[in-house]
């Protein structure tokens, strides 16, 4: 049974070089509609554009008014689903870059996901016939799932790619020992999800989380979900080389990070510890992105700063 959908009808509308940044990785598709966007990766709200001066992003807001006016705003109202077996594709699709360009049991990840109909959302478009996802979210116990062929390839590429000692130790005993008590926070959506989804994406996903501890019919599957941290398995952009960030005439600082999701830049702020490592995937080509590295970033979250996460982002998102 579908939940309660957010009767909103908010306006997916990106400027030209949103659209080229978001869209590199299927360039062969076109924006007339939503339901086409399927690409895998995210991108920020904010629209920073690294190394454009002011006068080149006012240019780049002209054109999108112009653009905008001409094609007009697409509109959709978004409801949020509880997983099912026919979200398999979509959730593939979502999903499909989640480990770089490792060649892992996606299938059986996936599979995971859409089991766990208690805890874990899918987006989609009210009364959309294809029944395209627009995002999901959901967390898995590590412990849980520990036997699982998906996760295992998923411990050895995290400890693989890990590239600090001492962090990779810490890694190796939440990934092992201390598995039973980590969630895997999954969260991936299409670029042009409005960001006034979020906060009542992500509440409903830890509310949901607390009442399985309460409702789930085995003492076994309700002590699963009695999260004390949580890992996450993201993608930012990094400077190549910060030291030479300075700009030229005319132009701004670059930015040394972006945060392809707004909202991984509060849990990286809240997290415990974090690594980074460079993927060989790289989401665009971009001019404007030649001296940024698509980066993979796993954080590792304490349970007990979810609620300050939730203001965080309520006020992040109200700010917009």
């Amino acid at each position: 049974m579908p939940r309660r959908p957010l009767g909103r009808r908010l306006p997916l509308a990106f400027s030209p070089f949103m659209r080229s940044l978001a869209f590199a990785s299927t360039a062969r598709r076109r924006l007339p509609h939503p339901k086409d966007c399927q690409c895998s990766e995210e991108i920020s709200f904010d629209e920073k554009i690294p190394n454009l001066s002011q006068k080149e992003k006012e240019k780049q807001i002209l054109e999108s008014s112009d653009e905008e006016d001409s094609e007009g705003e697409v509109q959709a109202d978004f409801e949020f689903f509880d997983p099912k077996a026919t979200d398999f594709h979509g959730a593939k699709i979502l999903l499909q870059s989640y480990l770089d360009d490792k060649e892992w049991d996606l299938t059986g990840f996936v599979d995971l996901i859409l089991d766990q109909t208690t805890v874990g959302t899918v987006v989609k478009v009210a009364e959309d016939e294809d029944e395209s996802l627009f995002a999901l979210v959901t967390a898995l116990n590590l412990a849980r799932y520990k036997d699982n062929k998906s996760f295992r390839e998923l411990r050895e590429f995290l400890l693989k790619v890990c590239p600090e000692k001492n962090v990779a130790s810490d890694l190796k005993l939440l990934l092992e020992k201390k598995a039973k008590d980590v969630g895997l926070l999954v969260s991936q959506r299409v670029t042009n999800l409005p960001p006034q989804l979020l906060p009542p994406l992500y509440d409903g996903l830890f509310d949901e989380i607390s009442w399985a501890t309460e409702d789930e019919p085995t003492q076994e599957l309700r002590r699963s979900f009695h999260f004390k941290s949580y890992i996450l398995v993201t993608k930012i952009y990094k400077l190549k080389n910060p030291k030479q960030k300075n700009p030229r005439r005319g132009e701004e600082d670059s930015e040394e990070t972006i945060f392809l999701k707004p909202e991984d830049e509060i849990f990286l702020e809240l997290s415990s510890w974090s690594f980074t490592f460079p993927m060989r995937s790289q989401l665009v080509t971009a001019q404007e992105m030649k001296n940024y590295q698509l980066t993979g970033l796993v954080m590792v979250v304490e349970a007990e700063k979810i609620p300050k996460f939730r203001q965080k982002l309520k006020s992040l998102i109200d700010e917009q």
